[in-house]
């Protein structure tokens, strides 16, 4: 089980790296990632305005489909948590409609 977990994670870890704007730390345990999306603030993203986590966590549940939940509550007020407790191809396919949603 411990082997699929870093799996996984170093499946969010690598295609999240790839996307510009935002930056990955290794967490070390659990089964939650915080990348840093402070990149994205004061920008404009397809009509909407990414003055925050929040807002950021809003345009992807909405252009995206992929729920998040802001940093803030964890003391990370420039990162968003994303849960890879979900099968490969799940993450894959959030992962990707992150990265279109940005493009």
């Amino acid at each position: 089980m411990l082997f699929q977990n870093k799996k996984r994670r170093d499946i969010v870890l690598g295609l999240l790296n790839e996307i510009d704007g935002i930056k990955c730390n290794t967490p070390g345990g659990a089964f939650y990632v915080f990348p840093d999306v402070s990149a994205y603030f004061g920008k404009e993203i397809k009509g909407y305005k990414i003055e925050n986590t929040s807002d950021f966590s809003m345009f992807l549940l909405e252009e995206a489909n992929v729920a998040t939940v802001t940093g803030n509550a964890f003391g990370a007020p420039a990162c968003l948590r994303l849960s890879y407790a979900a099968s490969e191809a799940q993450l894959h396919e959030a992962i990707s409609r992150i990265k279109d949603a940005l493009s």
